[in-house]
């Protein structure tokens, strides 16, 4: 098939493709710092194949989610040019599938053929793959021949070099743009010394574009990464831990501080609505010769997005790119006439039903009612139980709530410092959901004392998980001990007459 898309794999400094680490925001990091292609986490083949292609409006992504609403990979249109798509497979029919999927969203199509973890050796992926040169055929010349993208692999040195070059040179022949090869053997690990010396006999025999990777033990900065790939003879560069750890390490005029390299990486965490547990895990890569004092500590007990943001004086920061967020998932939904609403599915099968609020209590005052007052005074006209708030509090302080109103549960996705104001968010969004919000400018509803059951049947009958995603909420009131990536200090559970209390 003719190639739409083109690369250059030569004079290249690349981001590796690691597990929990390439994702998106560290990927536009290390593009900030001046690598020319990033590479995605290894991203198995059935697990994109039960993804929905979603264009969040929201966030200007692209969102591959999977059925049960989690963003499996995420992409922004810049990096587009520069991003390879790292794939775990076994199948050339499946791996074709993905191809097909993905190849308007990205600049190349990667193998996985060198990772040694169990997972991947038992599912006959990775470096499973280096035992079975026929399958590795099959996959490549199938892939090569039916992609409008380039088509390349990442394997690992065998034990023997003349075993090595021969898999090279079959996989040459497969007709793929070019090759990238990790100086250890299946059994090596980072402490193990990178042949450097038998990626340069590789580079040797080939045409297409060698790429020298496993050398982060010598990187320290910019000017290392080109005397690993001139040791390795190689074409180009890619870059593991060394950017893991500082991905500043690619900026040709010296490393930043930590600080300022964790300060942008939480602004795209934030900007991008990233999940809190990758989020936390990035920045204590950068901070893991740190992680028992200070900032870094801190970082450890930090157990929301925010919490992260407040250790390097990003508060303002996050409060404002929220809030600005929130009244863009308004604006998008009137004009798309849909309701700003997403469902969680728990651990028990029901549904959580969710929506990015935050109380204003400005908004309520000129009609004397609360958000609480106005659904309790609700319950009681339909002669249903009374609202029923159930709340955390994380290590941090800050409190959490959701609502149960005829056995269905509503929350903000949103934290807050004040139990009450979470416990009105919380409310907020049930009155959202019912249509009998007086203030929403989705619904634009005057309080009804009617049991709203068409405005409620729209939002339960809504997709699970849509809009964006990833909130700092991990999981449900029904497992309290995993919120936003972290653990919940304290349990507070009340059935409270919002008559009573302030509102």
């Amino acid at each position: 098939m003719e190639k739409t898309k083109s690369l250059d794999y030569r004079n290249k400094q690349m981001l590796a493709p690691m597990v929990r680490v390439s994702t998106l925001p560290n990927r536009l990091l290390c593009l900030d710092y001046g690598a020319d292609l990033v590479y995605c986490e290894e991203i198995i083949d059935f697990k994109i194949l039960n993804c929905e292609r979603v264009e969040n409006d929201l966030l200007g992504t692209v969102d591959y989610v999977w059925t049960d609403g989690t963003i499996v990979f995420r992409t922004v249109p810049r990096e587009t040019e520069k991003l390879v798509f790292q794939l775990g497979t076994s199948d050339a029919q499946r791996a074709l599938k993905v191809g097909k999927m993905l190849e308007k969203d990205i600049a190349a199509l990667d193998i996985n053929m060198g990772c040694p973890k169990e997972f991947s050796i038992k599912g006959g992926m990775g470096a499973a793959l280096l035992d079975q040169p026929e399958k590795i055929k099959e996959i490549l010349t199938t892939l090569v021949a039916n992609l409008s993208i380039p088509v390349t692999c990442k394997i690992r040195i065998l034990p023997k070099l003349e075993d090595t070059l021969a898999l090279a040179k079959m996989i040459e022949q497969t007709g793929v743009a070019a090759i990238a090869v990790h100086g250890r053997t299946r059994e090596e690990r980072p402490r193990h010394d990178n042949h450097d010396d038998l990626i340069a006999e590789v580079a040797k025999v080939l045409t297409i574009p060698v790429i020298a990777n496993g050398g982060s033990k010598c990187i320290k900065c910019h000017a290392d990464i080109e005397s690993f790939r001139s040791s390795c003879a190689a074409s180009s560069a890619m870059v593991a831990r060394a950017a893991q750890w500082n991905p500043s390490v690619f900026r040709a005029d010296g490393l930043l501080p930590l600080h300022d390299v964790i300060k942008r990486l939480l602004h795209y965490c934030v900007l991008y609505d990233n999940s809190t547990h990758n989020s936390k895990y990035c920045a204590q890569q950068m901070l893991h010769e740190e992680l028992d004092r200070g900032r870094g500590k801190q970082l450890v007990a930090a157990s929301t997005l925010r919490g992260m943001c407040e250790i390097f004086d990003m508060a303002d920061f996050y409060d404002s790119t929220v809030a600005a967020r929130e009244a863009r998932s308004v604006q998008l939904c009137v004009s798309k006439n849909v309701q700003p609403f997403k469902r969680r599915r728990l651990n028990d099968g029901s549904h959580l039903i969710l929506a990015e609020v935050r109380y204003n209590r400005k908004q309520y005052q000129h009609d004397h009612l609360s958000p609480k007052l106005i659904l309790y005074e609700w319950t009681q006209q339909v002669q249903i139980p009374p609202p029923e708030y159930t709340s955390i509090q994380n290590k941090e302080k800050m409190f959490w709530s959701e609502v149960l109103v005829d056995s269905k549960k509503y929350a903000s996705s949103l934290w807050d410092k004040s139990k009450k104001c979470c416990e009105q968010s919380a409310a907020i969004v049930c009155l959202r959901a019912l249509g009998l919000d007086p203030h929403s400018k989705v619904n634009n509803a005057k309080v009804s004392h009617k049991i709203s059951l068409s405005a409620l049947d729209s939002v339960m009958a809504s997709p699970v998980e849509d809009m964006a995603n990833n909130y700092d909420i991990a999981g449900s009131m029904a497992n309290k001990h995993d919120i936003a990536g972290g653990v919940a200090d304290k349990h507070d559970s009340e059935t409270s007459n919002p008559s009573a209390g302030s509102h």
